[in-house]
């Protein structure tokens, strides 16, 4: 049985395109209720990255896939539809935690490594963690701190 992957897809672009976004994200989502199976746009040919619980609310995409993000299946969608895109993602059972973003053609793509993961502990089962000599009440916090260091990375070095 596949860990289940969790992706968030906000698009920018114009309001017409971003309706035909919606119109097409959830056609696929009648489909996987017809079908009980995840589904991808048809001009998309691949054998994986499949869409799973699509739900398309206040104009940002929600679904799974299994085991890791499929990046490569939302740009592509993107260069068809000529949009940018902020896409955040995790799946803690394989410490997959990140964020990619699609702006002017390029895809940046900035996720946590097994160093950042052991960078702070868990403490009384589960209901705190400690990171940098401070207690949190919850792990995403640290991850969402994390992750904005190393998106913000590039432009502290000098």
């Amino acid at each position: 049985m596949a860990n289940w992957c969790y992706n968030i897809v906000s698009y920018e672009g114009g309001a017409k395109t971003i309706k035909q976004l919606k119109n097409l994200f959830l056609g696929l989502a009648q489909k996987e209720k017809k079908d009980l199976c995840g589904h991808l746009p048809e001009f998309i040919s691949a054998n994986e990255g499949w869409l799973f619980s699509i739900r398309w609310e206040d104009d940002v995409l929600y679904y799974e896939t299994k085991w890791s993000p499929n990046l490569e299946i939302i740009k592509q969608v993107a260069e068809k539809y000529k949009v940018d895109y902020t896409h955040a993602y995790e799946e803690m059972g394989c410490l997959i935690y990140g964020e990619a973003s699609y702006k002017y053609g390029i895809l940046t793509d900035v996720f946590l490594d097994a160093i950042d993961f052991d960078s702070y502990i868990e403490i009384e089962a589960g209901n705190k963690w400690i990171f940098e000599n401070n207690v949190y009440e919850s792990d995403i916090e640290i991850l969402e701190i994390l992750l904005q260091r190393k998106i913000e990375m590039p432009y502290k070095l000098s």
